[in-house]
């Protein structure tokens, strides 16, 4: 049987590919827009049995084309939050995806999809119900309104077998250099320091202060895992919250990749104000095109993921963006620099 995964040359959906091979699955139908063309890099190491363009794949699959589907992994989307085309977001990350569940259900086929905490946006809870949910772009939007969908189909009891949509909040990891300025914080501040030798944050803004905006950073390992609990278990359906379940201030992350760096370089370890002191971590102005649309604040309510029997803990900022500076040091000609896009 085939494992189909949509966003495949992405970020997650590499990831995922990578994690499946390590299972001795390799008989995957990579689904992507090889737009840019490097993102090909993602799929050059990995085992594939087929590769298909986004606007073939729906047609191919639904024909029965591609043969006994086992799960589909959903996670190709438009993920730029800046993007203000709301005609082609609509179309790329909602109906696209309701012509997919469309044809899992017909076909009775597990669908895994990527669900955002965009979806909370001016929310100050993060709890997966309607109420906490106040999306402040079109990214935002239309994530949120197919979790609305998948909600109704869910008191309805309209699918024919397993759908589960994950909420992912600050997801930093191996495989993102092609997002660009969408790509993680660590990410962009591990090429400010080796490329510059300081790593900038934003200033005082919304009551908190300089550097301690904070986010529930997140590995792509435990976004993987996650992903794959689900998988082995198909009776459990729902949208979850998938992020470590822990607000970190931008500076953890900031004395997390100098210090690893640091580290690299056979160097000792400073504290944040030892960083501040010697220039190494600088704060700048917060951008007056970011005010009312940024969240100070983000943490992942883990209460329906534990229920569902997830027990596996999380990596916190220091453990995760550690091993992330070092498999970007060590991976320099591979995926660690960005791609233009």
């Amino acid at each position: 049987m085939t494992i189909i995964v949509t966003g495949a040359a992405g970020f997650i959906g590499a990831n995922l590919v990578q994690a499946l091979n390590a299972r001795g699955e390799k008989n995957i139908i990579a689904v992507d827009d090889l737009r840019p063309a490097d993102k090909y890099r993602n799929l050059a190491d990995l085992d594939i049995i087929d590769y298909l363009d986004k606007d073939e794949f729906l047609e191919a699959f639904a024909s029965g084309r591609l043969g006994k589907v086992k799960a589909v992994f959903h996670e190709g989307a438009c993920s730029d939050t800046m993007e203000t085309d709301g005609i082609f977001m609509m179309a790329n990350n909602y109906r696209y995806s309701m012509d997919l569940l469309d044809i899992c259900t017909e076909e009775s086929v597990p669908f895994l999809y990527a669900s955002s905490a965009a979806t909370y946006g001016g929310s100050d809870t993060f709890v997966e119900s309607r109420e906490h949910e106040k999306p402040l772009n079109i990214y935002g939007y239309s994530k949120f309104l197919f979790d609305q969908v998948m909600r109704k189909r869910f008191a309805e009891k309209a699918n024919a077998a397993q759908v589960v949509g994950f909420r992912y909040f600050n997801v930093y990891g191996p495989r993102e250099s092609h997002k660009g300025r969408m790509a993680s914080v660590a990410f962009h501040q591990y090429h400010q320091f080796k490329n510059h030798g300081v790593v900038k944050l934003f200033g005082e803004y919304g009551g908190y202060a300089a550097g301690e905006q904070s986010r529930d950073f997140v590995s792509v390992e435990d976004v993987v895992k996650v992903n794959l609990f689900f998988y082995d278990h198909p009776e459990k359906s729902g949208i979850f919250n998938l992020g470590s379940g822990k607000a970190q201030p931008f500076n953890d992350v900031a004395h997390a990749v100098v210090n690893s760096m640091r580290r690299i370089a056979g160097q000792a370890p400073a504290s944040l104000a030892e960083l501040v002191k010697q220039g190494l971590i600088e704060y700048i102005p917060f951008p007056d095109a970011l005010r009312g649309k940024y969240q100070c604040f983000t943490q992942a309510d883990q209460t329906q993921l534990r229920q569902a029997g997830y027990a596996d803990a999380f990596l916190n900022v220091e453990q995760g963006v550690g091993r992330y500076i070092d498999w970007l040091s060590a991976n320099a000609d591979f995926l660690a620099t960005p791609l233009d896009k």
